[in-house]
């Protein structure tokens, strides 16, 4: 049998190992699953011929080498942070490896030794970084081979709660790690490119400079741009295009609820609070409004954010039980940060019956013999329940899909990527789609940003 190892059972990593069990009798594979919680790692496993769950601790050396040499490739879902370490092993024991986390440099650095061991170490293969660069590049391709230059691409993604589970005041839940919503577009300008133009926006601004787009079935969303617009140049071979701007899906309204957050320095994860452990919200609330012998918190929250009396944010802070003197924090040596995520955990954590949607849309401007075109593309997914998530598939499936084409051998280019070349993305996205993950393609008129062609 081929052995294939999964390190970490968290929550996106459901859907990935109900795919590999259920083609192991086929497919002649063998499920390991470690984790730092045997219970997790069992949960999957129990009674299937085909998979066990063991205790695999990352930090423990002997541990991990002998799970990595006693398999024939390696899926690490463990945060980004971890990997490089199962990656050295899978070098040393000549193993394949598949991650859904961005290539950090570290990674990056084992790309001679992959190559010339002949090893797939694929990375980038989740969500969003994963079925965003594949649906983009079957696109971007497509317009090239017929002669087409790209002048725009705009693409968003955005991890929501489904419609028939949205019932708070945000339109949102957590359907991912919540500390990484929380601390969302802080360490540096947001910097993308439009109209020719180099454009950036502060992180004290960046809620604030949204755009919009309306999705068919579901209505108006919003988009704040992310961080990294401009690394996508080189990878996607974009170099002389005129618009690059990538950017985060929400429900309107979020982005200038949670730019409340961002005024008040809530979202700040640079210093602890003294007593954080005994405090209540209401305390909490008050660490960032000034003294006021006579004023109350609400008074005082309600003049730092110049908000009137019938401002409908006024509702969103009070379904957080952001004043209550009854709840506490809970955690010792808390930063600003670690604290909202606390507050909000209490009101955004999905509910058994909850369903999540996952939201992708992509824009491709481009000219051809001398006229402009643009085609919109947009993929949404409900989930099934709180376990199986439309994250943890989209995350997920892409993972599985492709550790079996490397298995395979249908998946050969050695080294340390991405999948952005036609072998890779065609047979898997042929897949997803017969998974329910499906884009919908139209074609509309070219807007670009910019018709009398100031800047």
């Amino acid at each position: 049998m081929r052995n294939i190892l999964i390190i970490g059972a968290g929550r996106s990593a459901t859907s990935l190992i109900r795919y590999l069990l259920d083609k192991s009798e086929k497919e002649d594979l063998f499920i390991t699953i470690g984790d730092i919680s045997i219970q997790s790692a069992q949960k999957f496993t129990t009674g299937h011929p085909n998979a066990r769950g063991i205790l695999l601790d990352v930090f423990n050396d002997v541990q991990r080498k002998q799970a990595v040499e006693s398999s024939d490739l390696v899926i690490s879902m463990l945060p980004a942070r971890y990997h490089i370490e199962v990656a050295r092993d899978c070098i040393e024991f000549g193993k394949h490896m598949v991650t859904a986390s961005y290539i950090s440099k570290e990674m990056q650095a084992l790309n001679p030794k992959a190559e010339s061991k002949g090893l797939v170490f694929m990375n980038e293969i989740g969500l969003d970084p994963g079925v965003d660069h594949m649906s983009a590049m079957q696109v971007i391709d497509r317009i090239r081979a017929k002669g087409g230059k790209m002048l725009l691409f705009e693409s968003f993604c955005g991890g929501l709660i489904a419609p028939e589970s949205d019932n708070n005041l945000w339109n949102y839940k957590f359907t991912w790690n919540p500390r990484n919503v929380v601390l969302a577009g802080q360490g540096g300008a947001a910097e993308f490119i439009q109209e020719g133009k180099y454009k950036y926006i502060p992180y004290h601004r960046l809620f604030r400079r949204t755009e919009f787009i309306n999705i068919e079935g579901y209505g108006k969303f919003e988009v704040y741009a992310n961080r990294n617009s401009l690394q996508y140049q080189s990878i996607y071979g974009l170099d002389n295009i005129l618009t690059l701007y990538r950017g985060t899906i929400r429900r309107v309204g979020f982005s200038r609820a949670w730019h409340m957050f961002v005024q008040l320095g809530m979202t700040d994860d640079s210093y602890t609070i003294p007593d954080s452990e005994s405090m209540s919200y209401r305390e909490f609330v008050n660490l960032f409004l000034p003294y006021s012998p006579t004023d109350t918190v609400e008074l005082k929250l309600r003049h730092a954010l110049k908000m009137d009396q019938d401002d409908l944010m006024w509702e969103k802070l009070e379904e957080l039980d952001l004043f209550t003197k009854n709840k506490k924090l809970g955690i010792k040596d808390a930063t600003p940060a670690m604290g909202l995520q606390k507050i909000l955990e209490d009101k955004w954590t999905l509910a058994p019956q909850d369903k999540d949607m996952i939201v992708m849309y992509h824009k491709f401007g481009y000219q051809l013999d001398g006229k402009k075109y643009q085609i919109d593309s947009h993929m949404t997914l409900i989930g099934e329940d709180q376990t199986h998530t439309a994250m943890a598939k989209t995350v997920g499936l892409p993972v599985a899909i492709a550790a079996l084409k490397i298995l395979n051998e249908e998946i050969t280019t050695p080294g340390v990527q991405l999948p952005i070349a036609k072998e890779v993305y065609e047979p898997i996205l042929r897949e997803l789609e017969e998974n329910g993950v499906i884009f919908h393609e139209k074609e509309v008129n070219y807007l670009g940003y910019n018709p009398d062609n100031l800047h």
